[in-house]
């Protein structure tokens, strides 16, 4: 691929900025999109995790997103080679991330996960634990082997929530993701297909926020003032890309304001093709509206770099580079504040510094073998 110069100064130029996430200054635009990886046995991030991570914030990259951990519920997860932001040896594991992010030059957020309905019976690290869920439906809406989370399940998971992020600001970090996309246990209570329920927690799309909105609130009281908490959403399901939170931009409204006013500083809006316009009558993304209708800065993710959505690349399939130009104009005009770079980052470490120098041409097409690997 051939940039001219003209194009690669307006690369560097744009991306550069920094930008700001409540207290903490991001020194550039680009941020790591958390990629789930399986290279941490007993839920410990060891030392290769630590190297993976760290390259990259040296090339460049302003904030590194970690991929997904599991808070400290028994149910939150379904492996026990994911990582854990629960107990000392994992949390140890996880300053020495940070310790070496912020060596590099960069910033780093640990992204706190809970997957609800998607566990498996039996599934590690925690095989009696069920599923759990706002109804106790799956995504494909069976009932499944789980069960609809009582009072008691809800405020244990809030807990959890909270102890993690109060632990990530205690042990380094700059700020917090809360996983709520892609069909995971706060999305479950978002979407209307997963959550049923008749008590105050089910209904309409406000009525449906009220577990998470809880959920944020008691991780910004947990933490500092000034400490981020970024919250990130997807339309989509990893079951059904078709799925939608929203129809119309009222819609989309109805269930972020609440987040907003709980405490999130920063969405991140998750999907496939960060150039596919949201809503119908304009050419908005999911982060420009996100942006848009409640005044918080805004986290662009999808096919960042690549000619081909991520799908693709768990059937094998690589995706050849592609231009930026359209990405640069949106983030010229302000649409959105960061972009979330995921494949591209994932097979090229130094992805970033080739972009910010101009280097287009040195960058390398996606291959689904870097997903074996932590290069």
């Amino acid at each position: 691929m051939t940039v001219t110069e003209p194009a690669a100064s307006r690369a560097a130029e744009i991306l550069s900025r920094p930008v700001t996430l409540n207290g903490l200054t991001v020194p550039n635009r680009i941020a790591m999109a958390p990629m789930t990886r399986r290279f941490s046995p007993g839920g410990v991030p060891g030392e290769d995790v630590r190297s993976y991570y760290a390259r990259r914030a040296a090339a460049g990259v302003g904030l590194i997103i970690t991929e997904g951990t599991y808070v400290g519920h028994e149910s939150a997860g379904q492996s026990d080679d994911i990582p854990r932001f629960h107990g000392e040896e994992q949390l140890a594991g996880w300053a020495r991330v940070a310790e070496d992010v912020h060596a590099a030059g960069g910033t780093i957020v640990p992204q706190l996960w809970h997957i609800g309905m998607v566990r498996q019976q039996g599934d590690p690290p925690f095989a009696d634990a069920p599923a759990v869920g706002p109804s106790g439906i799956r995504l494909d809406g069976t009932e499944g082997t789980g069960r609809a989370m009582t009072r008691t399940d809800l405020d244990a998971v809030i807990g959890a929530f909270a102890e993690a992020a109060t632990a990530a600001e205690r042990i380094g970090f700059d700020g917090v993701e809360l996983h709520g996309a892609h069909g995971y246990l706060l999305d479950q209570f978002l979407w209307a297909g997963t959550n049923r329920r008749t008590d105050a927690y089910g209904g309409d799309p406000v009525a449906r926020t009220k577990f998470t909105a809880e959920l944020v609130a008691a991780v910004r009281a947990a933490v500092s003032p000034e400490f981020p908490v970024i919250f990130r959403y997807s339309q989509w399901k990893s079951e059904n890309y078709e799925a939608r939170l929203a129809e119309t931009p009222e819609e989309l409204e109805a269930i972020l304001t609440p987040l907003a006013e709980a405490g999130v500083d920063a969405f991140h809006a998750s999907t496939r093709r960060y150039w596919v316009p949201e809503f119908d009558g304009s050419d908005l993304n999911l982060a420009g509206w996100t942006k848009k209708l409640t005044g918080r800065p805004a986290i662009t993710v999808g096919s960042v770099g690549l000619d081909g959505d991520f799908v693709g690349a768990f059937r094998g399939e690589g995706s050849p580079v592609q231009a930026i130009d359209n990405l640069l104009d949106r983030l010229e005009r302000d649409e959105f504040d960061l972009v979330a770079v995921g494949r591209a980052l994932l097979q090229d470490p130094q992805w970033a510094a080739k972009v910010l120098s101009g280097r287009h041409a040195d960058l390398r097409p996606y291959d689904a073998d870097a997903l074996r690997t932590l290069s």
